[in-house]
């Protein structure tokens, strides 16, 4: 019977969801005409910083801006080095991958590159200890993979040379269509084909006994195991594995979900560290700040060693430069490993480059001393014809359209040729290891290079930083950049009045990002009444403003990071380089709406895995058994009253309902059900908007 009553209620709700974005998908800012008229008043002009600035009030905070001033609380967020985070880092320091550089990382948790390197013995095994575990599970995986590709070229080559292929896209281009856990699977490498039933059923057998030890001797023993016992354990459903799991330390637990999936470890903690930074960092602005600008310099996880190299992306060269100046910005995302990869400037070479023309660098013979070599002769020069360029242009183009000036930026295809010989040079040492930056001068373009109109005379390495210096200076870069920043914390088609008053400002002071948003915050229109939530949450922004206003204690951020991927929005998944969509358009359609109710009960009811939310403490302490009451008092606590008459006479209404359904159910007089109410309250249009 309980079971029936569950289901009831969820199809209630559900049925109350989609009469209320029915009204959502029509809305206006005119909805409430009244309220677009009144000057905000100090708690509305605290809640509508925090919505814009922040990711959205936690309880208790409108009050807390509103005691410190609303002016206080901006300039202290503009200045983030002014604030004690240290709260957030004791929730971070369990994940060990958010503080280890590329190389580190991909040594720790073997991509399949590195146990590709130890087949060949190109590098040696470790030979003790957890790190020894885990490339022994990569190796048996390896070797099966190699064992099922022969199988199937001696049975036919055809199916075999197409198995092999899709291996390598699914590797690197993971889809986007698939399901959560479709996905998930996919990139842990792990089927039921993997482990035969006889290891599944030791694995199970296994259990009770290890569950009977301590924790540190559970894990020990694991270690004693062999290999195949150790990733059938490894591969238990998520249920099952959570007792193993119990009491382990941060790095025994990393090392069990190794032994399941390396890169999965790593691709893990950082989105968990991306939803704990904006649901626990005092810093707040500056993390919508470093969304913002990884957004706007996308990088997609899901090209091959990118996942390795995203962690220290966002951590070393977009977070430091989140409110900096514009120009250091670009030159350290240029500069990149992850960037150098994702837009294949790395392997970008000048077609009469000295690598391209088969010159070696230096003389052979030690009486001549480090001599560079002439030229080659005629006949040589003219055999160059026949080798293929290899410049790439990926990134010269998206730097213009995408990173600085703009589709309309007035530059031409020829500006993207010139600026892709600029850049040949700037590549990797040993990508897949790890490594990072440096200019190699044997594949950088000779010559002068003309862009924009300006001539670029030869330089090196130092051409490409002219050329960024000129781009990040110019007047077309400043428009550009302005607009999006508008149009994430202002209004989805900003003014042209903001726009050019921001860009004067960008031309003035040099780039300065943190000038710039003074700009914009000291507009008339950033506080303007008809803006006042008027902009569509991303499902970023709506799970972390849900998990924030419900005072969620979360020990476990993947779950969550899994409910992005349903809602269309995966972290870091946006595979074209133009990041995702700020604007409404993109985000507000019925089945996207209607996965963010879905998440929005599964949060309230204390159904996602790893986050707990107490839902009577929202509220009041009163505890009123009367709906309308408790109704009015979750209003307040999770949108501070700003509710439309018609969002809560259809929640009102609904509820009513469900009451009677329950009574008829032989369950009277029934308290209100609050993690419901919380539940409708976080999907409602008010709650979508910020």
């Amino acid at each position: 019977m309980s079971h029936l009553r569950r289901n009831a209620a969820l199809l209630v709700a559900l049925s109350a969801a989609a009469l209320i974005f029915a009204k959502f998908a029509s809305a206006k800012k005119s909805d409430n005409h009244a309220q677009a008229q009144m000057q905000m008043y100090a708690e509305r002009r605290a809640e509508h910083a925090l919505n814009r600035l922040a990711f959205g009030p936690r309880p208790g905070d409108v009050a807390q801006v509103t005691a410190m001033g609303v002016d206080k609380w901006i300039d202290l967020q503009l200045h983030p080095e002014k604030i004690n985070d240290d709260a957030l880092e004791s929730r971070l320091a369990s994940l060990r991958t958010l503080r280890m550089d590329t190389k580190e990382m991909s040594e720790e948790f073997p991509s399949q590159q590195v146990i590709k390197q130890i087949a060949d013995g190109k590098l040696s095994m470790p030979s003790s200890g957890a790190r020894h575990a885990v490339y022994m599970a990569q190796m048996e995986r390896y070797e099966e993979k190699i064992s099922r590709k022969q199988e199937a070229s001696n049975a036919t080559p055809q199916s075999a040379t197409t198995e092999a292929a899709q291996t390598e896209q699914q590797q690197n281009v993971p889809q986007q269509n698939a399901t959560a856990e479709e996905e998930r699977t996919k990139q842990e490498g792990i089927g039921k084909n993997r482990i035969n039933e006889d290891q599944r059923q030791t694995a199970e057998s296994d259990l009770p006994q290890l569950l009977n030890e301590s924790a540190d001797q559970r894990f020990k023993a694991i270690l004693k195991l062999p290999t195949e016992e150790q990733i059938a354990l490894a591969s238990l459903n998520d249920r099952e594995r959570e007792p193993l799991l119990d009491g382990m330390t941060p790095e025994q637990r990393e090392t069990m979900g190794a032994l399941r999936n390396p890169q999965q470890v790593v691709t893990d903690e950082l989105m968990q560290g991306k939803l704990l930074r904006a649901i626990y960092s005092q810093r707040q602005l500056q993390e919508v700040m470093t969304d913002f600008w990884f957004n706007h310099f996308n990088v997609f996880i899901g090209k091959g060693p990118d996942r390795y190299m995203l962690t220290s992306y966002e951590r070393d060269v977009i977070r430091p430069h989140a409110l900096g100046k514009f120009e250091d910005l670009l030159v350290a995302t240029a500069r990149s490993p992850a960037m150098l990869f994702y837009l294949d400037n790395w392997q970008s070479v000048g077609p009469d480059s000295d690598f391209s023309r088969g010159i070696p660098k230096y003389t052979d013979r030690p009486w001549m001393g480090r001599r560079r070599l002439p030229p080659p002769a005629r006949p040589q020069r003219q055999a160059k014809a026949k080798r293929p360029s290899g410049l790439n242009e990926n990134y010269g183009r998206e730097l213009m359209e995408l990173h600085t000036l703009g589709v309309n930026g007035g530059y031409t295809q020829k500006d993207v040729t010139e600026v892709a010989r600029v850049f040949t040079g700037w590549t990797l040492k040993d990508p897949r290891d790890g490594g990072g930056f440096f200019f190699d001068e044997r594949k950088h373009e000779p010559g002068d290079k003309m862009v924009l109109g300006h001539r670029i005379k030869p330089h090196g390495e130092q051409e490409g930083l002219e050329v960024l210096h000129m781009l990040a200076h110019s007047p077309a870069t400043a428009h550009f950049i302005c607009t999006k920043l508008a149009v994430r914390f202002v209004s989805d088609n900003p003014s042209d009045a903001l726009v050019n008053a921001m860009a004067k400002t960008f031309l003035k002071k040099d780039g300065d990002i943190r000038e710039v948003m003074k700009t914009m915050l000291s507009s008339p229109e950033f506080w303007a009444a008809d803006d006042y939530r008027a902009k569509v949450k991303t499902p970023l922004e709506f799970v972390a403003s849900a998990a924030r206003a419900t005072g969620a204690e979360i020990t476990n951020a993947a779950p969550l990071a899994r409910q992005l991927q349903n809602m269309g929005m995966p972290l870091y998944g946006a595979q074209p380089p133009t990041g995702y969509s700020m604007k409404a358009e993109t985000w507000v359609n019925s089945s996207a709406l209607l996965a963010r109710m879905n998440f929005a009960l599964a949060l309230t009811t204390n159904r996602l895995r790893g986050t707990q939310v107490d839902v009577q403490h929202l509220s009041d302490e009163s505890n009123p058994a009367d709906v309308e009451q408790t109704l009015t008092i979750l209003e307040n606590n999770l949108l501070e009253g700003n509710v439309s008459q018609q969002t809560h006479g259809t929640i009102e209404a609904r509820l009513q309902d469900l009451a009677i359904n329950r009574r008829r159910l032989d369950d009277p007089a029934r308290p209100p059900d609050v993690a419901m109410i919380e539940g409708l309250l976080l999907g409602s249009p008010e709650f979508q908007k910020r």
